[in-house]
């Protein structure tokens, strides 16, 4: 067996296993030294595969996550439901970002999966130390939604309609807004 088939059954092996594989298992499987596993793991990442090293040996995370962009617009006592709304529907918020016409995208990282996440952030705006974002633009912004599938993105988009969040995009604005 040749480095290429050996790498593609440790895949293998850690897709289908139902907790971690120690290195010394795959090694004793692969009829390979531990080393020669430590570098095909490498090697296997650098294919960017995701693959978990944990005390107890390796796990592949093969779990697909989808995302979308939404502009929406709302009043600054909508947020907690317009959030809210999104965590229940099964996302979870990911950044969010505006469309400056001088300054171009202006992002932040919200990682927001759950109600009290989006408590933790209303506490730190309420503290005063910073206003939204959405202000810089008239209450227009974007927020990268993920989730386990398109179906979920679909409820999502559906529910920010229905509550009147959800804004058509400008002639001037960017359609792919990763790369402006």
């Amino acid at each position: 067996m040749n480095g290429d088939e050996r790498r593609k059954q440790i895949i293998d092996i850690l897709k289908h296993s139902s907790s971690p594989v120690p290195g010394t298992q795959l090694a004793q499987i692969l009829d390979v030294s531990r080393q020669v596993i430590v570098q095909d793991i490498a090697l296997i990442r650098a294919k960017d595969i995701d693959i978990f090293s944990t005390n107890r040996g390796y796990v592949i995370n093969d779990k697909k996550e989808y995302s979308r962009i939404f502009k929406v617009i709302h009043e600054d006592d909508e947020v907690e439901t317009e959030l809210g709304a999104i965590v229940d529907m099964g996302g979870w918020i990911r950044d969010v970002f505006v469309y400056h016409k001088v300054y171009g995208v202006i992002r932040a990282d919200m990682n927001i999966h759950s109600r009290r996440d989006i408590k933790k952030y209303l506490e730190e705006i309420a503290s005063g130390k910073s206003s939204l974002l959405k202000n810089v633009t008239s209450g227009y912004h974007y927020h990268t939604i993920v989730a386990d599938d398109e179906q979920t993105l679909d409820i999502i988009q559906e529910e920010l309609g229905r509550l009147g969040f959800l804004a058509k995009l400008k002639e001037y604005e960017p359609v792919d807004f990763w790369n402006k």
